[in-house]
């Protein structure tokens, strides 16, 4: 028998947002990788391509002309995941095994910038802060469509996570219900709330302030930590010191502050590994269904697939896909990692 190190010894970690758990294996980390190794690309991307369907000007899918937009630009997907159209449908309560029922939507792209070589991580603070006011526009929009009851705004960035252009662009995903892993959270926060009359994520942030084991960065308004829960190897979420529901209570000074995190986080991504650090990322924040919902607490993840190098890629599978989410390093390790990175870019230093 021997005492537990939490560092050393496989355990598994507690989730409270989905109320799942994750199997941490540290000692694995160890082994040697004979796996795949994923290409990097390494161009230099020109400020526009002319073949680019996202950049100002220029032709678009479905043969429609951009506009010469300077900031960001919003349009509606030309390959939407969801459509407007109401549909006639009567439930049919006798199946048990064959549910389905019609989803009714509205999928948008944001294109971040004119500049097709410019990600966030390369953009100047007052970029960053259109596309937050953009975002913040989006979702007000789309939140008072009557039918509109879920606002998603996400980013896949890198081709590694299915990324189909490079030009630095977002999405925008409104639905009539609440996604799976959203209802998930609503319920873990509602359930808090209603406990504690606090949010969820106003107590748990204020204990990672207190051990700071697992901060990255804090500013006075915003922290970038990496999760005690995490499942990807550099997991990360921002979480809002104030306990706002949604992107749209931000303040000017807010405002700023988030677009400074955002620039810093990317940067120690990309300066990780010295590459263009792939990942997804998405916003959660208070659903558009007209209720009020003290529970919800901003906050945005980072899922980047990245596990020792810029070429070796985490794969869910096997266990994970049949059993729980696994990590093989510590959420701690990853965040003294991320700590440890330069806050001035990588590309930079070599000029």
């Amino acid at each position: 028998m021997k005492n537990f190190d939490i560092n050393e010894d496989p355990h598994r970690r507690f989730n409270p947002l989905l109320n799942e758990w994750v199997l941490v294996s540290p000692h694995r980390a160890k082994r040697p990788w004979q796996g795949q190794n994923e290409t990097i690309t390494t161009e230099t991307l020109p400020k526009h391509d002319p073949t680019c369907y996202l950049c100002p000007g220029n032709v678009r899918a479905n043969g429609e002309n951009n506009p010469n937009y300077e900031e960001s630009f919003v349009f509606e997907n030309d390959f939407a995941a969801m459509k407007q159209d109401e549909i006639i449908f009567e439930e049919d309560i006798k199946h048990t095994f064959f549910k389905a029922k019609p989803e009714q939507g509205i999928s948008r792209v944001v294109c971040f910038s004119p500049r097709h070589d410019l990600t966030l991580p390369e953009m100047e603070i007052e970029g960053i802060e259109n596309i937050i006011k953009t975002w913040q526009k989006e979702y007000t929009d789309l939140g008072n469509i009557k039918y509109i009851n879920h606002v998603q705004i996400f980013e896949n960035k890198g081709s590694v996570m299915g990324c189909s252009n490079p030009h630095p662009h977002g999405q925008i995903w409104a639905q009539s219900s609440l996604p799976t892993q959203v209802e998930k959270t609503q319920n873990s926060l509602k359930s808090y709330f209603d406990k504690n009359q606090r949010t969820l994520l106003q107590d748990y942030l204020q204990a990672e302030l207190r051990t700071g084991e697992r901060v990255v960065i804090e500013n006075d308004h915003f922290v970038a930590l990496v999760p005690f829960w995490a499942i990807w190897p550099y997991e990360t979420m921002i979480i809002s010191k104030r306990a706002l529901n949604k992107i749209t209570d931000f303040t000017a000074e807010e405002t700023n502050a988030f677009a400074v995190i955002l620039k810093q986080l990317t940067i120690k991504y990309d300066n990780l590994f010295s590459t263009s650090f792939p990942y997804s990322s998405g916003i959660h924040q208070a659903p558009t269904d007209g209720l009020e919902h003290p529970e919800w607490h901003f906050h945005m993840h980072f899922y980047p697939p990245l596990l020792r190098s810029a070429t070796v890629k985490k794969f869910m599978v096997g266990y994970e896909m049949l059993g729980e989410s696994q990590r093989d390093i510590t959420a701690e390790r990853s965040a003294e990692t991320l700590r440890q990175q330069s806050d001035i870019h990588y590309k930079l230093k070599k000029k």
